[in-house]
């Protein structure tokens, strides 16, 4: 009979040893650069989008910083694959250029042992990725749509252009002969208002708009100008001013957004499957069922991605060029697009997600552990798995004779 490990034999088989902590801190600068870069490729041309509308409607930089974030979790899924792909691509590429691979091999290490550490990082990471999926990218979405349309629908924007009429509320018409400074610095103003039961009609030779964070008033500072005051039951009284400060309280157009769920992809994962057993009429069942499966997949998936970079990453000694990044990508984006592809049909019920969702998944996840045993099989024999967390072999026990 095998007698149950003692507590101390299981506590060292689970304790990183020294082979595991090397390699993950070999793992993490290039992990923290390629993450760094990928987001940075993603969201360069949305925050492009993004600086373009809002310069349109007149937002400020604390409403374009509010919606960076709620984009960081979305490109941050989509980058986090990546970074790992690259970085364990690049760890191992390096230790198979300085034969660090062979003297570990030499040394009774084989490949799936030195592919373990990279395993267990992986393992922690698609946890961050099944909540970045789950329950941390669904309320962003919904943050982020409920900003752009309190940013598109605030009120009138307080940027003009030379020769143009704006009418802020609808007793108050302002127009300037020349604009510039973004359409915040005016030059020969004229205002109309003819609220609180009078007419004003002031001329200015300059003045310079300011508004508020939360665009609810604008400021208009005048220099040098006139005020002509119409009383009606009076005669009009004029008055010189060197500087003047005029504050227009702007009518917002926005309604109380929509609340949270109307939308498949902005429900958790726990809601989800609430939703599928309960059968609400609001989403269709096939597109819930979808979801579903969708990010439970691409969440299952991230761990499998360092064993395919350790399987791309070694080449020959003679061989001069490794085409096995290049592989990986094309294997990642490939499978991403047929997750997609699963995603539509089973919401468009032509397929069951057993079949076009579980199906590539399970297909990429053989492809990685075949790839690996394959890579090991031909590169020796040796040490293999032994425990979560083995050592490496110490002098005394390589030499029982010493």
């Amino acid at each position: 009979m095998m007698r149950a490990p003692r507590p101390s034999v299981l506590l060292q088989r689970i304790t990183p040893g020294t082979l595991d902590r090397y390699l993950v801190r070999q793992m993490a600068p290039p992990f923290l650069i390629s993450l760094a870069v990928v987001m940075t490729a993603l969201l360069l041309e949305r925050l492009l989008v993004l600086l373009n509308v809002l310069a349109a409607d007149g937002g400020t930089l604390k409403i374009f910083a509010g919606l960076l974030a709620d984009l960081v979790p979305h490109y941050l899924g989509l980058a986090l694959p990546a970074a790992i792909c690259v970085s364990v691509f690049s760890v191992v590429r390096r230790m198979s250029d300085n034969n660090e691979i062979d003297a570990l091999m030499a040394s009774g290490v084989s490949l799936l042992r030195i592919t373990r550490p990279f395993v267990v990082v992986g393992a922690a990471l698609g946890l961050v990725g099944f909540s970045l999926y789950g329950f941390i990218q669904p309320y962003a979405r919904y943050d982020f749509r409920q900003a752009m349309y309190f940013a598109a629908h605030a009120g009138w924007t307080p940027h003009l252009q030379s020769g143009m009429f704006a009418t802020p509320t609808g007793t108050l018409m302002l127009t300037a002969d020349r604009v510039d400074g973004a359409g915040t610095r005016l030059h020969h103003v004229f205002i109309r208002d003819r609220s609180d039961g009078l007419e004003r009609d002031i001329s200015a030779e300059s003045g310079t708009l300011h508004i508020a964070d939360d665009r609810s008033s604008v400021r208009l500072d005048l220099a040098h100008g006139i005020i002509v005051t119409d009383r009606r039951d009076a005669a009009p009284t004029l008055t010189l001013f060197d500087t003047s400060t005029r504050i227009f309280q702007t009518v917002s157009q926005a309604r109380a957004f929509r609340s949270r769920g109307t939308d498949e992809r902005e429900l958790t994962l726990f809601e989800l499957l609430r939703k599928v057993h309960s059968a609400d009429p609001t989403i269709r069942r096939p597109h819930l069922v979808a979801e579903l499966h969708f990010r439970i997949a691409r969440a299952l998936a991230i761990p499998f991605i360092p064993v395919l970079a350790c399987a791309l990453a070694g080449m020959a000694k003679r061989q001069r060029r490794n085409p096995g990044l290049a592989i990986a990508a094309i294997s990642l984006v490939g499978f991403d697009h047929a997750l997609q592809l699963g995603l539509s049909l089973v919401a468009s019920r032509a397929m069951s997600p057993w079949l076009v969702i579980w199906g590539p998944l399970l297909l990429f996840c053989g492809s990685c552990i075949w790839l690996i045993v394959h890579r090991a099989g031909s590169a020796g024999s040796g040490r293999t798995w032994h425990g979560p967390f083995a050592r490496l072999p110490t002098r005394a026990s390589a030499s029982p004779s010493s």
